[in-house]
């Protein structure tokens, strides 16, 4: 009898600490980041001129409110050249929910030739998201490129 009382009660132990390990995660964690690269380049050409800007448009959520975003474009096929954009202040920073709209200056310098392009996203919980895009560096033909339809702030 006491054998049966021993085994139920360890039985009843193990049931308890089993729930309580599994049921410990933490349900307020908000969900990674998210992001939607919807433009790279005027008309999502993915091509830019060196000594022009590149517009760059995406649509973010950050659940844990964004700390940061990086932009990092990095020449490929063994090149150096890099450029590398941080925005931790400003009306993209702390809010959930994002339209990001910038204009990225390409330095005259920068090489002809193909390059790769990241997007981070950071929340204040440090749960990043990332999305790539290719794009192209070409040479001025001294054309204008036509100008995008939506307006500046």
């Amino acid at each position: 009898m006491k054998n049966m009382k021993f085994m139920s009660l360890m039985l009843a132990l193990v049931s308890y600490t089993t729930i309580a390990l599994t049921s410990c995660g933490n349900d307020d964690d908000p969900a990674k980041p998210t992001i939607n690269l919807t433009e790279v380049g005027h008309n999502n050409s993915k091509h830019v001129h060196p000594g022009h800007d590149l517009h760059v448009e995406a649509k973010a959520v950050a659940e844990g409110l964004v700390k940061r975003i990086d932009i990092e474009i990095q020449q490929e096929g063994g090149g150096t050249f890099k450029i590398a954009k941080a925005y931790t202040e400003g009306k993209y920073i702390g809010v959930r929910n994002i339209e990001f709209h910038e204009h990225i200056d390409i330095p005259a310098n920068a090489p002809l030739g193909k390059y790769h392009m990241h997007f981070v996203v950071t929340d204040q919980r440090g749960q990043q998201a990332k999305a790539e895009s290719h794009l192209e560096v070409i040479e001025d033909d001294g054309h204008e490129e036509e100008e995008h339809e939506h307006q500046h702030e």
